[in-house]
């Protein structure tokens, strides 16, 4: 049975990976301004243009269908002539891989980054990263996205995140925003936590504090970034400073050339 999940997958996968010929947003960012921004330890949420995109964003309820963690130059420099893979992303068909930033160029996209994330647990989030390379993407979780590419599924939308952790479990497969959710978790930085209220009749100060309880991997999905207490958001166009006053404004400039004539 597994091997006909398995071979079910890759059909499956080979369809979803098709553009989709329309309604993805284009980059709001210049590819060198958002090349200068990024940090290692980053997640860049991505607005996919495939099919597998759209089954990501119904299931989520977001923009975000794609994540991949930013690693800097972890892996070294590149051969001559070939240009720095300096993201890891889990791919359909290829699985986890490092790509370069150009691999996402004219997308959409978005920097979440760890607030406060020690040097030692940023190398250690990196480095699950990198040893990661090479693991299977979990066909299997294909099979129930791919149910959801109805417009309207019969899916109350509680049970839409549960849905996303029905793959196979295997530990050495992986989908994009669990693998850098099982990076973070490693150092047990936080992304989207669910709060533990205090017992009731609790007394002390201990007993009266809230506990976070961190969700199992498979739970995340890209859009947690976006929102997470523990992540801020980072624009490139103002990142390094930003004067309204000097854009340059397509009509200002057809005034000009009109008062030449």
């Amino acid at each position: 049975m597994d091997w006909i999940l398995e071979k079910l997958g890759h059909l499956l996968a080979r369809y979803l990976l098709k553009e989709v010929p329309q309604g993805a947003q284009g980059a709001t960012s210049p590819h060198e301004k958002l090349e200068g921004t990024l940090e290692p330890g980053d997640v860049l949420l991505v607005e996919g243009d495939r099919r597998v995109s759209v089954a990501i964003k119904y299931l989520t309820q977001s923009t975000w269908s794609h994540a991949a963690l930013y690693i800097g130059d972890a892996l070294g420099a590149p051969p001559a002539g070939e240009e720095a893979k300096v993201l890891i992303e889990a791919d359909l068909r290829a699985g986890v891989r490092a790509v370069p930033l150009n691999f996402f160029a004219g997308l959409h996209t978005r920097i979440c980054r760890p607030v406060g994330l020690a040097p030692e647990d940023l190398r250690k989030v990196v480095d699950f990263a990198v040893q990661s390379i090479g693991e299977a993407y979990d066909l299997k979780n294909i099979i129930d996205l791919a149910r959801y590419l109805l417009s309207t599924p019969p899916v109350p939308a509680r049970w839409r995140r549960r849905m996303i952790a029905l793959g196979s479990g295997d530990p050495t497969r992986a989908i994009c925003s669990t693998l850098i959710a099982q990076a973070f978790g490693l150092v047990r930085y936080p992304i989207l936590p669910t709060y533990v209220p205090p017992p009731p009749g609790a007394k002390d100060d201990d007993e009266q504090e809230e506990l976070l309880q961190i969700r199992h991997h498979s739970l995340y999905v890209p859009r947690d970034f976006d929102i997470s207490p523990y992540f801020a958001i980072v624009k490139p166009n103002i990142a390094h400073g930003f004067d309204y006053r000097k854009l340059h404004w397509e009509e200002v400039r057809a005034e000009v050339k009109a008062g030449l004539q």
